[in-house]
């Protein structure tokens, strides 16, 4: 006789309780009604080694429920092989994708690096080393805070910052370990100038003074594209802080808060090194032992750290008014600028610009000294041949007759030019060698120095040839023959949009960088026209480039360097374990891993680029003067704006910018009914060449000596680049003062 629990079978029925009813407990009840169905996935938490109350989430997958489901389906035995298999499955796919992701040779899966893998070679310690260098050097004229990630400990003396009012967090009230974003300043006082023309000399703007600094904090604050400034209303500013409106001025109002350049008045104080604390190295984590250092840092897959980095002692920061002149030897004022190909209009104008804008002291006697001013040199780099060849023993003499026969080139050999612009040749593997922090490591990877984002364009040297290379392959492994000219590796310049030079154009992604760090200054592209003296720009020491347009990236077509710094050490090295990639989103990276952003500050492109947002379909409701949709108005300005260039002028191109890029555009014309260096009778030889030229090139009928200098010839309504050329021209030929109302003295 069976009791009322039991079923059928003998076993005791668990679903009734023993009053009778269905459930056991209000409880039980409770639970069944209510139970939420299970997930596929559970959740584990695994403790952090040596981080108190941190956890690493981890979904794995519900085992239990996976049981349920194969028991309701199969018996009791097959469930159990059936959950088993898929354990195996699971095991066995992880480690195929380990095995495909994890040799030397593959890069990590995406899903462990979001975007981009981390370009990292360097410890925090090292960081720490560089921003203190750079800081104690006065190369820092910035009160922008240090990034807390890099966990400095103890702030470092400014040189270059005045002191503070206030501290922001006396130490005393500083948490033990905590990480410090500010730097001490210990510098001379700022005294900011109200830069304007005075009678008599009220047509033309004043020179910038001698010594003066910009300070790249204001601009920032009224300029930042991110902050929603606009291109208009900063070149605004930049005019009147400047000085360049010719005392044509209709603001009413005080403008102090526009004034953005000035004086260091006073001595550098001396100031005591604050006693050095345990090194933080995480502003939110309070340090114990067992920490490593180097936490928070995502490092390089598949790559060591960097040996400790070694550094020489600290530059002293020298205000310029504390110097005979404002030559300083740290911080010379070399302006460079890399050719590859024909010498042609493109560097001639950027030549002409240059000389119509920076204080050459061209307006005086070659004996009269000026015992103030620092003359700045234009140092023109030239690659003599196609950008993977080897240069010949006789380049050096082949590349300055060519000069001297190439009328676009040869006037700039005047002997009246000769401290001013110096003629350079590129040697690749010259200029590598001397660089110490790469030199004897970068020839492992020389059939792969063409590296631009990553694309590689491998190159392999015949051994035999001294001048040449004799085949290269491309990515599917086909044969190029090196007497093919139209290749891209024979290529020499950029004609046309089809036939663009881009092996050149990778060579000068790392050779700006080369240059800047083994003998200091600004590198500008050769698309780049002069628009204003940049001696604020020379007095503000640190390092810069500028922004990408709407991208928080770097566009290096400026890029200003100090000779032998540690942030260039920190990017040589960085770039030798990344492919020597410099790339100026590759370099957006190295900077934007290590923290080092504030070090290599990204001024807005309003101050040298100021039509590419406009190009990019952005600010359009309040361009800047002149409106450009695309950068080939400039060559070919817009039927319904064609006005502008002859009524305007040079005055009325992007006033208050520093300079403007038009963005390669190699083989457009500068000037096309006058595509010839038109410099007066001094040089009347190299435009009689030119002419002829211009004339063959055409197919004219009539030779040069037969041109008549008609007005009805000429292009009824002159283009921005044609304008711009002339007025340059005019200035050589004696027919009109610079841009600051100085004659050319001969």
């Amino acid at each position: 006789m069976y009791s009322s629990n039991s079923r059928q079978n003998g076993f005791r029925d668990l679903s009734r309780s023993t009053n009778g009813l269905p459930f056991s407990s209000s409880i039980h009840e409770k639970k069944l009604r209510h139970a939420k169905p299970s997930s596929w996935t559970v959740s584990v938490f695994v403790p952090i080694p040596g981080l108190r109350n941190r956890r690493v989430h981890i979904l794995l997958p519900n085992l239990y429920l996976l049981h349920q489901i194969t028991f309701f389906r199969f018996s009791r035995r097959r469930s159990t092989l059936v959950l088993l298999l898929v354990c195996v499955s699971i095991v066995f796919a992880m480690y195929a994708v380990a095995q495909r992701f994890g040799t030397e040779e593959k890069q990590w899966p995406a899903p462990l690096f979001p975007g981009e893998p981390p370009t990292l070679v360097f410890r925090r310690e090292d960081l720490q080393k560089i921003w203190r260098w750079e800081v104690q050097s006065g190369h820092y004229p910035s009160s922008r805070e240090i990034p807390k990630a890099i966990g400095l400990a103890v702030p470092p003396l400014n040189p270059a910052l005045p002191p503070r009012k206030v501290a922001k967090i006396p130490s005393r009230f500083r948490p033990p370990g905590a990480a410090v974003s500010e730097t001490i300043g210990h510098g001379p006082k700022r005294v900011y100038l109200d830069i304007q023309a005075r009678p008599p000399n009220a047509a033309y703007p004043p020179r910038p003074v001698p010594g003066s600094v910009a300070d790249l904090d204001i601009i920032m604050n009224l300029c930042d594209f991110s902050t929603s400034k606009y291109v208009r209303d900063c070149l605004e500013v930049l005019r009147i802080g400047g000085g360049l409106d010719n005392g044509a001025r209709v603001r009413r109002g005080n403008v102090d808060d526009w004034r953005y350049i000035y004086l260091e008045d006073g001595p550098v104080n001396k100031a005591v090194e604050p006693v050095t604390s345990p090194a933080a190295f995480d502003p939110i984590i309070r340090p114990s032992a067992s920490i490593d250092p180097n936490t928070g840092l995502l490092k390089k897959p598949r790559t060591e750290w960097e040996p400790l980095l070694q550094l020489p002692p600290p530059l002293e920061h020298h205000p310029y008014h504390t110097l005979p002149s404002t030559c300083d030897p740290e911080n010379p004022r070399f302006f460079h600028m890399f050719w590859t190909g024909p010498f042609t209009d493109k560097p001639y104008i950027a030549l002409l610009s240059f000389l119509f804008t920076q204080n050459l002291r061209l307006h005086l006697d070659e004996d009269e000294p000026d015992s103030v001013a620092c003359r700045s040199q234009l140092w023109l780099w030239i690659n003599p041949g196609p950008a993977a060849a080897i240069p010949n023993p006789n380049a050096l003499h082949d590349m300055f007759e060519q000069l001297k026969s190439n009328p676009w080139a040869s006037p700039f050999l005047h002997p009246r030019f000769k401290d001013v612009i110096k003629f350079k040749m590129w040697n690749t593997t010259e200029q590598l060698d001397g660089v110490p922090e790469i030199k004897d490591e970068w020839r492992v990877l020389k059939d792969t120095l063409f590296n631009s984002g990553g694309h590689i364009i491998s190159v392999h040297h015949d051994e035999e040839s001294s001048s040449s290379f004799a085949t290269a392959s491309d990515d599917q492994g086909t044969a190029t023959a090196k007497s093919n000219e139209g290749e891209m590796l024979n290529r020499l310049g950029s004609k046309s949009a089809d036939s663009y030079d881009r092996m050149s154009v990778i060579l000068s992604d790392m050779a700006r960088f080369v240059l800047c760090h083994r003998f200091g200054g600004v590198y500008l592209d050769a698309d780049t026209i002069f628009l204003r003296d940049w001696e604020e720009l020379w007095g503000w020491k640190g390092a810069f480039a500028y922004r990408w347009s709407r991208h928080e990236k770097y566009n290096t077509a400026v890029l200003r360097m100090n000779k032998g710094s540690a942030l260039g050490s920190f990017l040589f090295r960085t770039a030798l374990k990344n492919g020597l990639d410099f790339h100026p989103m590759t370099v957006s990276k190295y900077t934007k891993d290590a923290y080092l952003e504030g070090l290599l500050l990204r001024l807005p492109d309003a101050l040298f680029d100021s039509a590419w947002l406009n190009t990019e379909y952005y600010q359009r409701d309040r361009p800047p003067q002149p409106y450009f949709i695309e950068f080939a108005d400039f060559f070919d300005t817009p039927l319904q704006n064609s006005a502008a260039p002859q009524a305007l002028g040079f005055g009325g191109f992007f006033r208050g910018a520093y300079s403007y890029h038009f963005h390669n555009l190699w083989w457009k014309v500068f000037d096309p009914t006058r595509n010839f260096p038109d410099l007066g009778p001094q040089f009347a030889d190299g435009e009689r060449i030119a002419r002829l030229n211009n004339e063959i090139a055409l197919n004219a009928s009539h030779t040069a000596q037969e041109i008549l200098e008609k007005v009805t010839e000429d292009k009824r309504d002159l283009d921005w680049a044609t304008v711009l050329k002339r007025t340059f021209e005019a200035y050589i030929r004696g027919e009109r003062p610079n841009m600051y109302g100085e004659w050319l003295q001969w």
